[in-house]
């Protein structure tokens, strides 16, 4: 009877641990929406703030007076012409200006904080404004590398103007001065990524979702598939 030969305990390899992936930078979208007044750009912001409760929405720091219903730090960062004078030699603001008499602007901490924490960032400016934020993204890759830019507006100026009438928020000249204002502003939506034709609230806000959808399948955007 031969006698058995002690057995050798096979010893497995150690599982070397998985290398971690490459920091990405965040795909958080910086999304900036611009119209003329009575296009309905501010019901849509508040659509999209419905339906995606995880965006983070910027409050523009303004001088004028709040309209009726408005509330301060909800709507508007509402500040006394002293106050935003002092934020603008600090260098708070990443982008302000004056429009129709009033100071409107946006401050830095507001709109990259969230975004380095992977929040979307919805931002509702005027063309000027949106402009301004254009220049500081060729500037800066953390900003260019987040921002999708939409323009809304109606069909024409005719509509536009009928819109105006129905809200009835302005005497008759400063009406027509926003008109005025609107001619140049619609002129500019080339500079969009996207052009938005305001139809009702829901499509406005459907076209608006697609949009933000396809930007988030951006192979710039989308984490590597593994091979």
């Amino acid at each position: 009877m031969r006698a058995q030969r002690p057995s050798l305990a096979v010893k497995k390899p150690k599982s070397k641990p998985s290398p971690s992936a490459p920091a990405r930078p965040s795909a958080a979208l910086l999304i900036v929406v611009s119209a003329p007044s009575g296009a309905g750009k501010t019901t849509l912001v508040n659509l999209l703030l419905k339906a995606q409760p995880r965006m983070s929405r910027v409050i523009t720091c303004t001088t004028r007076a709040p309209r009726p219903g408005e509330k301060k730090d909800v709507d508007y960062h509402f500040l006394t012409a002293e106050d935003f004078l002092t934020r603008v030699h600090a260098g708070n603001f990443i982008e302000h200006a004056t429009v129709f008499g009033h100071s409107y602007g946006i401050l830095k901490a507001d709109l990259l904080d969230p975004l380095r924490a992977g929040r979307d960032v919805l931002l509702n400016v005027d063309v000027q404004g949106a402009a301004t934020i254009r220049a500081q993204a060729a500037k800066e890759p953390e900003l260019r590398r987040a921002l999708v830019t939409i323009f809304l507006t109606t069909t024409s100026i005719a509509v536009l103007a009928h819109r105006l009438k129905k809200r009835g928020a302005d005497a008759e000249a400063v009406m027509q001065k926003r008109l005025a204002v609107a001619r140049h502003e619609v002129s500019q939506w080339r500079n969009f990524d996207y052009l938005v034709i305001s139809g009702s609230k829901q499509e406005d806000l459907r076209r608006a979702l697609a949009i933000i959808e396809a930007e988030k399948m951006r192979s710039s955007r989308s984490p590597s598939p593994e091979l």
